[in-house]
């Protein structure tokens, strides 16, 4: 009875050589259903995160599993290398280099002041054809298509084990949606299997090889017409030093360990060392020297797949080390080599550069650096890596002279096989190798508060929120552990609901969410192209309102003042006149005392068109006194966000009152009942909370943010899928007075729509002799009436009653200038609820 073996991967199943030849046949079927599908790259990264910290962890069985299909002899510390180039630090960083951001996907404007809409598109199916001496290249080949958004198929060779097979079934089984394992096919087999290799081909859009000259032929004769060839080939790297350079023994050492590691099997392994000098002698003498510190090197680990050359590497050593001998004989060549041929140096005379049969062996040449392009450039396709030693003048032209003859990357010595993430690979990037770059222009008038054309398309779909629900204290400790990569950027809280709290940001994170604060302000309204904009936020002790919008309207490309908020109402009103501002932000406190205090000078302006605001909000009573006032047109909300978070939120044109739409790219949203950690019946009030995908220093999942919401049904009318929210509040909003649970909302509802109020809002708690007291200081406007306000209190809050009614509160009502109410020091923001009971 003959036994299949299921040595394929294919799209989330393992297959037998029968079930993947029959698959095979039908590829371009299989490509277009999961091309079909969404891919966010959220998706991808959160999935290789999760596999990295499995692979790091030497205890976890994931680990465990994939050690056992390793190739003989391999040091399984690979596979936690190759779990810190998975984790999501390594990755974002890549797609930022390469692609310009962590959502390259994305048909965002290319520039805010156009309708014009730009991402990277994937090319739809790359091949790969994986080399066989390096474990982790088949796998990351297959990430980085992945985060490029295509379909991968890739070929492993017929005597490689099946780590790569399973390594991308873990990276699937990390996608609950399935849009991985649909993007992911492995197969195993020998390249005399032309067929196979043909069918893999055929309907490719780009094909990936990684080998050698004749590797690459024998792939190019099945790539079609119109079809990317990437060669990710065999290089030569060489090592150059000046004068200075190789009288030091320290460089010695660090070229000693570029040619030791990895045994030269690296492309960036220096295969020729070259030296700035014309004279022979000089270069006799070297090779002298440097062959004795490579006797003192360690041999190679036992068992490494490096260590032991097969029988034809054997056989090229030999021939080139007995060649360089014979030649001694004409004065051209002089050889050093161990006793037991361990490792050889070659001196020689001649300049042109000779490929090195590796396991330790090395040319030394001269090359002064006025021959260098015309020497080298002849050779410049298989040229990688330069490993220059000497002064910093030294190496900034030696750099660019390299460069110009062929050369793709420059190196100290000792670290030519050193990488960073997103580095490019032989002289590109390879995402944008497996990537479009697609455009769409847009009617701008139909467009003109559509920063993202995928938000009319179809909902965003990030990995759901999983963990215990945090508190601020929960994000604070760790904030406080952050390494200095993640921490960059502090800011702290306006303190209006307690004592301020650090938030920290690495660069990247603060810049993504910049951007999405940006996004959300187009569909708002704000037009950078036409808007003249006063940043009037709060500005200093780490509070992050001035700077962050500032960073918006940077990103935007709008016109700026910023002047921030400040005592003197009558020179920045008389700056707003000055400069023309048409468009404010701000605080909605601060505005409202500025326009009043300066409502005659800015009446008489008249070019105030705009106010978007943000931290508070501005009541229906006090919009309407907006626009009747003072002529504004537009009154919106800038962003629902916290010092945390980030922006979570944004208004659009169709939004009004607390309605926002989620920044689905960025967040995943919860409502949860207030005395209980379930979801609210749909559409009831309960706490919001979020968890936010896009940061890559800390991990912030279902954070409860202390504020009260409800989700709005539907589709919105603007043609957005971002799920909409109305804000009810803080939890913070919420007291508890003389046994009863009484709501700030209510008090500002009232006070709007039964006592005509259009001014500020403030409630303070105290202990009196007998009882508690409730003060309701409401700003002093010509229509208030205090006593009036106190009875619509009374008549519309039944609670509230009854604790008056029953003697355990006394209500006071009060009028006081809008200057007097309790406001934050830092950010300005009105404290809505004051308990001085404590």
């Amino acid at each position: 009875m003959t036994v299949s073996v299921h040595h394929h991967y294919w799209q989330g199943e393992f297959i037998d050589d029968e079930e993947a030849g029959r698959r095979l046949a039908e590829l371009p079927a299989a490509v277009e259903a999961a091309l079909a599908e969404g891919l966010e790259t959220e998706t991808v990264l959160a999935a290789c995160d999760a596999l990295g910290a499995a692979l790091r962890d030497p205890d976890h069985p994931v680990r465990a599993r994939l050690a056992a299909h390793l190739p003989e002899g391999e040091d399984p510390a690979v596979l936690a290398e190759l779990g810190v180039l998975l984790g999501r630090r390594e990755l974002t960083r890549k797609l930022r280099r390469e692609l310009g951001g962590a959502t390259p996907g994305r048909l965002n404007r290319a520039d805010p002041r156009e309708t014009v809409y730009e991402a990277w598109a994937p090319v739809g199916l790359v091949t790969h054809v994986a080399p066989g001496n390096a474990v982790t290249v088949a796998p990351l080949s297959i990430v980085e298509g992945l985060l490029a958004g295509n379909v991968n198929v890739l070929k492993t060779s017929g005597d490689d084990t099946l780590l790569t097979q399973h390594l991308m079934a873990e990276l699937a089984t990390q996608d609950a949606g399935g849009a991985l394992a649909a993007r992911i096919v492995v197969l195993r087999f020998p390249s005399s299997r032309q067929e196979w290799l043909r069918l893999m081909c055929a309907p490719a859009d780009a094909v990936a090889v990684w080998g050698g000259q004749a590797a690459v032929e024998g792939v190019a004769a099945h790539v079609p017409a119109g079809c990317r060839l990437v060669e990710w080939g065999h290089r030569i790297s060489f090592a150059y030093l000046t004068a200075d350079a190789w009288s030091d023994a320290g460089t010695l050492d660090a070229l000693a360990e570029d040619v030791c590691l990895y045994e030269q099997e690296a492309c960036s392994s220096p295969q020729v060392v070259y030296l700035d000098t014309e004279d022979e002698d000089e270069v006799f003498a070297f090779a002298e020297r440097f062959a004795a510190v490579l006797a003192t090197r360690p041999p190679a680990a036992a068992g490494a797949p490096a260590g032991e050359p097969d029988p034809a590497e054997a056989a090229e050593l030999t021939t080139t080390e007995l060649m360089a001998r014979l030649e001694e004989h004409l004065g051209l060549t002089r050889v050093f080599a161990a006793p037991d041929g361990s490792w050889r140096v070659m001196a020689d005379t001649r300049s042109p550069l000779t490929a090195s049969p590796l396991h330790r062996s090395v040319w030394v040449k001269p090359l002064p650096r006025k021959r260098l392009i015309a020497t080298l450039r002849p050779m410049r396709r298989y040229l990688q890596t330069a490993g220059i030693a000497g002064s910093a003048t030294d190496i900034a032209e030696l750099s660019r002279t390299a460069l110009a003859s062929g050369v793709t990357r420059v190196t100290p010595v000792g670290a030519m096989q050193a990488s960073y993430a997103g580095e490019p690979h032989d002289g590109v990037y390879a995402l944008q190798r497996y990537s479009r770059r697609v455009a769409v222009q847009a009617d701008p008038a139909a467009f003109a508060t559509t920063a993202c054309l995928d938000d009319l398309v179809r909902p965003v779909l990030l990995p759901p929120p999983a963990g215990p629900l945090l508190g601020k204290e929960d994000v604070q400790e760790p904030a406080r552990r952050l390494t200095r990569a993640d921490a960059e950027l502090y800011f702290r809280s306006g303190g209006s609901t307690g004592a301020p709290a650090l938030s920290v940001f690495s660069y990247d994170d603060y810049d993504t969410q910049m951007h999405a604060a940006a996004r959300g302000l187009l569909a708002a309204g704000y037009d950078p192209a036409a808007d003249r904009t006063a940043n009037l936020f709060y500005c200093g002790s780490m509070y992050g309102s001035f700077i962050s919008f500032f960073s918006v309207l940077e990103r935007l490309g709008g016109v700026q003042l910023p002047l921030s908020a400040g005592p003197d109402h009558r020179a920045t009103a008389q700056a707003l006149i000055d400069h023309g501002a048409d468009t404010l932000f701000g605080m909605p406190s601060y505005l409202w005392q500025l326009l009043h205090a300066e409502a005659d000078a800015l009446r008489a302006y008249g070019g105030l068109r705009k106010v978007f605001y943000g931290g508070e909000h501005f009541t229906e009573e006090q919009q309407r006194t907006l626009r009747d006032t003072f002529g504004i047109e537009v009154v919106r909300s800038i962003t629902y966000g916290s010092t945390d978070l980030g922006p979570l939120g944004y208004q659009c044109a169709e939004s009004s009152g607390g309605v926002h739409h989620l920044h689905a790219d960025l967040h995943t949203m919860e409502i949860l009942e207030l005395a209980e950690d379930r979801p609210v019946v749909p559409g009831e009030t309960g706490r919001l909370v979020f968890t936010t995908h896009a940061r890559r220093g800390q991990q912030l999942g279902r954070y409860v943010i202390g504020d009260l919401g409800r989700e709005v049904p539907g589709r919105c009318p603007c043609g957005r899928y971002a799920p909409r929210f109305e804000l009810r509040g803080r939890t913070g909003d919420v007291m508890r007075v003389a046994t009863y649970f009484l709501n700030l909302r209510r008090f500002l509802v009232l006070a709007e729509e039964q006592g005509g109020h259009r001014g500020e809002l403030q409630v303070r708690l105290d202990c009196a002799d007998v009882r508690e007291r409730l003060t309701v200081r409401v700003e002093r406007t010509v229509a208030t009436d205090p006593e009036q306000l106190r009875e619509v209190f009374l008549a519309g809050y039944p609670e509230l009653r009854s604790a008056v009614d029953e003697r355990l509160l006394e209500l006071v009502v009060e009028a006081v200038d809008g200057a007097s109410l309790d406001r934050s020091a830092t950010s300005g923001k009105l404290l809505g609820v004051v308990d001085a009971r404590r």
